[in-house]
């Protein structure tokens, strides 16, 4: 009996997971707090990029040991991400490392990569296509486990490259070619063909995909777990933070087109214009919530995002966990009630 009603008091949530390369690994404390706190259970997860492979670590995780089996799934396949790529020529040089300068701006095999991928494809100066990455999540993900996982629906975004479109995988349809696919940039890898179908990372169309939410979820309220600010006071000087900051405006272009007609809709709903979401038709009211890098991560420049070292993740899961900390204290009360994610300041 004191079972039940514990269970009866869990709230449950979908969490929307941004890309960010390396910058994932924030995302990693936020789930793995949040994973921590059982007043939550995760109904669905989408994910772009770096998200995704979060969201398909968390759920192999989960179907094998429960929150605590996703909690250990998600550190073990980060440390995998470093370990592998400790030989790395791609490191933070002495200096660096003494000021705890997370960058690779003065890294001379980074600055070369960095040129040579704004004038070579993929296809020139990595003909063969290798990515280490898919090794590592071969190794550390069960995708059987994964598509058997019916606890926690999965929503996956890529971009066809043929049509623009996005292309949801959903939890039955999700393989290392989806994930791989969603994580594609094209200045680095050649694109992941699916059923002869070219696919590039979801973030240019899904960053990440809200919309799978809409229909599928049991729940109204939406963890957005956002890596790329939308917002930057300062104005990029150097050539690679112009392209960091395109990429920021582009990836986030997708998330604030979601944003405004879901708020179009809201204005229909409070006006009584259409008919609210009875489970079989109609449209529903979304209550939306964030959990945001703070200040001093979003000052971290875009080398960072190539920075794989230990260190480095532990700081940006310690800083995950405690934005996590910090929204549950803030708003925890406020799901299953209301938004606390202001969808007009975001468009104005």
């Amino acid at each position: 009996m004191a079972f039940q009603r514990r269970q009866s008091r869990t709230k449950p949530v979908n969490l929307a997971l941004q890309g960010g390369g390396a910058h994932g690994a924030f995302t990693w404390g936020v789930l793995d707090r949040l994973l921590e706190d059982e007043r939550l259970a995760l109904d669905g997860i989408s994910g772009t990029s770096a998200g995704a492979l979060n969201a398909v670590v968390l759920a192999s995780g989960f179907k094998q040991g429960g929150r605590a089996g996703a909690r250990e799934a998600l550190q073990k396949f980060w440390r995998a991400v470093s370990r592998d790529g400790r030989m790395s020529p791609i490191q933070r040089n002495l200096m660096d490392r003494f000021l705890g300068n997370w960058s690779l701006d003065k890294n001379p095999a980074f600055l070369a990569f960095d040129v040579a991928s704004r004038f070579l494809s993929p296809y020139d100066f990595n003909p063969f296509n290798i990515n280490p990455l898919r090794e590592i999540l071969e190794r550390e993900v069960d995708f059987e486990a994964v598509r058997a996982c019916k606890e926690i629906k999965l929503f996956i975004s890529a971009t066809n490259v043929r049509t623009g479109k996005a292309r949801i995988f959903r939890t039955e349809e999700i393989t290392p070619d989806a994930v791989m696919a969603s994580a594609c940039l094209p200045y680095l890898f050649q694109a992941v063909e699916i059923d002869n179908v070219p696919y590039w990372d979801g973030g240019y169309v899904d960053n990440p995909p809200l919309y799978p939410f809409f229909s599928t979820a049991r729940t109204d309220d939406v963890i957005l777990v956002q890596t790329n600010p939308i917002v930057r006071a300062e104005i990029p000087q150097t050539a690679r933070d112009i392209l960091n900051r395109i990429n920021e405006i582009t990836f986030n272009a997708a998330l604030l087109s979601e944003f405004r007609a879901i708020g179009f809709v809201h204005q229909l709903l409070e006006r009584g214009f259409v008919r609210r979401w009875t489970g079989k038709a109609g449209y529903r009211r979304i209550r939306f919530h964030r959990i945001t890098v703070d200040d001093e991560l979003n000052h971290l420049t875009s080398s960072s995002k190539f920075n794989i070292e230990w260190p480095f993740f532990l700081h940006l899961r310690d800083a995950g966990r405690a934005a996590a900390e910090t929204f549950l204290k803030e708003h925890f009360a406020a799901i299953g009630q209301r938004g606390t994610l202001d969808l007009c300041k975001e468009l104005a």
